[in-house]
């Protein structure tokens, strides 16, 4: 497809004019309709601009998409998974488990293993046989090969600690010590929590990337506690299985 049939499928896929299209990225509305009937192409800058508005990568705008995977984890990236840096623009070379606003969240290749190994085995491939897997393909990924160039001297994880002393601190009743936060995508773990009222609502942002684990609970049964957080609060809450009946615990601002 060309540049000029994407840039309008997906300007009225957001359901907005030529004009509208053109005043959020500073062009005219006639340089919109040029881009649409072929005429022309945007230049570096614009195609930026509507990758950041559209959400989707300047190579699929131009029409010649790569088959990309994430250089930490190998996971295969597509328009949904794509990490972003801290201004919204997109970048290609992550997944939004491993790369969130600016920040790597990994530092452990072991740590990085043990999470991606709970959701890769299955009945055809054990969990031994997915760990050997990772820890021969992980090495080749560029992030572990340049892992002391991209790497941030261990802020981040003594930023997570901080959380992990700090949720630990609550003393929550019936849930056992948390020693490890992973990063888990909002649209993941959005649950909706019933208010008195009745009315439900969402504490998070469906694009976020988040820190947070499991628990199981203490006192035994089917709920699980989650433990969510990042610089801005820490949430907890208990649910049943698959996120069923969701109920908020606490939700502490930082």
């Amino acid at each position: 497809m060309e540049t000029g049939n994407i840039i309008q499928e997906l300007r009225i896929k957001h359901d907005m004019s030529q004009e509208e299209l053109a005043d959020k990225i500073f062009v005219t509305r006639q340089a919109v309709s040029r881009w649409e009937t072929g005429e022309t192409v945007p230049n570096t800058q614009t195609l930026k601009l509507l990758s950041q508005l559209f959400d989707v990568s300047i190579n699929t705008l131009l029409g010649v998409p790569r088959k990309l995977i994430c250089q930490c984890c190998g996971m295969p990236l597509d328009e949904s998974n794509t990490s972003h840096e801290a201004d919204g623009s997109i970048n290609e070379d992550y997944c939004k488990w491993c790369y969130a606003d600016g920040r790597y969240m990994y530092s452990s290749m072991d740590d990085l293993i043990e999470v991606c190994v709970k959701n890769m085995a299955n009945a055809e491939h054990s969990e031994n046989e997915v760990r050997e897997y990772l820890k021969a393909v992980l090495p080749q990924l560029d992030y572990w090969k340049r892992y002391e160039q991209l790497s941030d001297g261990g802020e981040f994880e003594r930023f997570k600690q901080s959380l992990i002393d700090e949720i630990n601190e609550l003393h929550i009743e019936g849930m056992p010590k948390l020693d490890r936060l992973n990063a888990l995508v909002g649209s993941f773990v959005n649950l909706p929590y019933r208010l008195p009222n009745g009315d439900e609502v969402k504490f998070l942002d469906d694009q976020v990337t988040y820190l947070g684990n499991q628990l199981e609970c203490e006192f035994g049964g089917d709920r699980c506690f989650g433990v969510l957080a990042n610089m801005d609060f820490i949430l907890v809450c208990t649910y049943g299985k698959d996120g069923s009946d969701p109920e908020l615990v606490l939700y502490k601002k930082r």
